[in-house]
């Protein structure tokens, strides 16, 4: 399976925010995919990133390593940073951590943030 193949990623824009609906494995080998969208989404002119784990199966220390990296930048532009659930495995992981910890947790990428 080529890394194409581990993660899709979902950029949608929205008037106050940015989804990215994650798909698959966040892993060594996909993580770059997904700095690479961030890089060339324009995050900088919505109010919140959503990080939608939903279907995200499978994370591990560089795929976490990354959403770290999309919290700060957020931070420093003044965003909020939310996500939603991800697998099993994703939500031991973020729990372990203790990342989940600093991320908000909503229900689902339309959720209103207050």
């Amino acid at each position: 399976m080529g890394v194409l193949e581990q993660l899709r990623i979902d950029v949608r824009q929205e008037p106050d925010r940015v989804v990215l609906a994650l798909e698959g494995e966040l892993d060594m080998a996909s993580a770059p995919g997904l700095q690479d969208a961030i890089e060339s989404a324009d995050l900088s002119g919505k109010r919140v990133v959503v990080l939608d784990l939903q279907e995200l199966q499978f994370i591990d220390s560089t795929g976490l390593r990354v959403i770290l990296a999309v919290r700060k930048l957020c931070a420093e532009r003044g965003q909020e940073i939310a996500v939603t659930p991800g697998s099993q495995q994703v939500e031991r992981l973020l729990s372990v951590t203790g990342v989940a910890d600093h991320l908000r947790t909503i229900a689902t990428p339309d959720e209103v943030i207050t």
